[in-house]
């Protein structure tokens, strides 16, 4: 019986998932209001109070709602990120490149404007590591390249836009394992990297942003 009470705990729990859930897609709360206390919540649910905190420590963690010790707990949010990365999982090249470049691009040109000195100084040791592995292991240089852009982006110094890509970096990657897939990988590619933080550097968006296009465009 030992064995079988974490699968039932589980599925109780999921259950009230699926119910505050709805609730909050049903617009029964709106963004920063006081949700009901656990009492209430288990009241209302029909379900046991260690239930209904297991589930609202699920929400918490997905950023749908915010648990204030001593206060109660807030609805932050109420779109799951977790739907949003499933939606992630399931697009196709086209549609990985076309959201690539609507943040990636804009948030290259916001870096552009805003990068300081220590952000040049990782970005030129996060490029000459990718650098090193170019013409080697994809999965490799996929890896160091992807610290690359998430340094460019975090260079924007918006944490929203890092934390998007963040997100995001794991079907970047994919693509880029569909478009550098070729032996041996093409030179220009790579040295559009360069032009890319020399433009960065001198703090020329337009450039930068134009850079970017053609880095995700390419085939």
């Amino acid at each position: 019986m030992s064995d079988i009470s974490p699968l039932i705990k589980r599925s109780l729990v999921d259950q009230a998932l699926d119910q505050l859930r709805q609730r909050i897609n049903s617009g029964a709360w709106q963004v920063g209001e006081r949700l009901p206390t656990e009492p209430e919540l288990c009241a209302e649910l029909g379900i046991s109070r260690n239930t209904v905190r297991e589930a609202m420590r699920v929400l918490a963690f997905s950023g749908l709602i915010e648990i204030r010790q001593g206060d109660g707990s807030y609805l932050r949010a109420v779109v799951d990120p977790l739907d949003a990365l499933k939606a992630l999982s399931r697009c196709s090249l086209d549609q990985a490149r076309e959201t690539r470049h609507i943040l990636e691009v804009e948030a290259i040109g916001l870096a552009a404007l805003r990068r300081t000195d220590a952000d040049l100084a990782a970005l030129r040791e996060a490029l000459g590591t990718s650098g090193s592995h170019y013409h080697g292991d994809l999965d490799t240089f996929i890896a160091c390249d992807l610290v690359f852009h998430r340094r460019l982006v975090d260079a924007a110094h918006n944490p929203t836009l890092s934390e998007l890509y963040g997100y995001f970096s794991s079907v970047v990657g994919a693509q880029l394992r569909q478009t550098l897939n070729i032996v041996p990988r093409r030179q220009e590619v790579f040295d559009l990297h360069i032009e890319l933080l020399e433009a960065v550097e001198q703090r020329d968006p337009e450039r930068a942003k134009a850079l970017s296009r053609q880095l995700i465009n390419e085939p």
